[in-house]
């Protein structure tokens, strides 16, 4: 019970913000599992979850490993910003450059983010080649790092 309780505690608070504890309760119960606020409260520490700053401004629960690459998508977004020159794609590769020396971080960053549709990344001095998992991944990859660099 209580593993099938934290699963769908994760399971919503990664599919919509969640603010409070009584919110939290509201939606396990939606899902037909009953408990108290204390036994959320537990919950909440055994499985670590943190307050994160949500897209609408307010705080909402994650559990750790997301806020963690959130943090990662902070430092990569400052990577891509001061050091990433070009950018193209051919396929289902995408060719980053950077300014020398800094194609080891900016692929650092990336894998450290364990993006689901990047296979795998190669870095030089000053290149970055990530090999997407489709076309159509490394396509929406690039308007992402467009809105980066902006």
């Amino acid at each position: 019970m209580k593993e099938q309780r934290q699963t769908a505690i994760l399971n919503i608070i990664r599919s919509r913000d969640i603010e409070t504890q009584e919110q939290l309760l509201l939606a396990l119960q939606e899902r037909g599992i009953r408990c108290t606020q204390a036994t959320i409260s537990r919950d909440i520490k055994e499985l670590r979850l943190v307050k994160e700053l949500g897209r609408s401004g307010a705080y909402r629960y994650a559990d750790a490993r997301h806020a963690r690459h959130s943090d990662l998508s902070g430092r990569l977004q400052t990577i891509f910003r001061e050091g990433v020159t070009a950018f193209d794609r051919a396929q289902n590769l995408v060719v980053l450059k950077t300014m020398p020396g800094l194609a080891n971080a900016a692929a650092a960053a990336l894998d450290g983010m364990d993006l689901p549709n990047v296979v795998g990344s190669l870095a030089g001095d000053d290149t970055v080649l990530l090999i997407m998992r489709t076309n159509e991944d490394a396509a929406d990859f690039c308007r992402e790092l467009q809105s980066m660099v902006q």
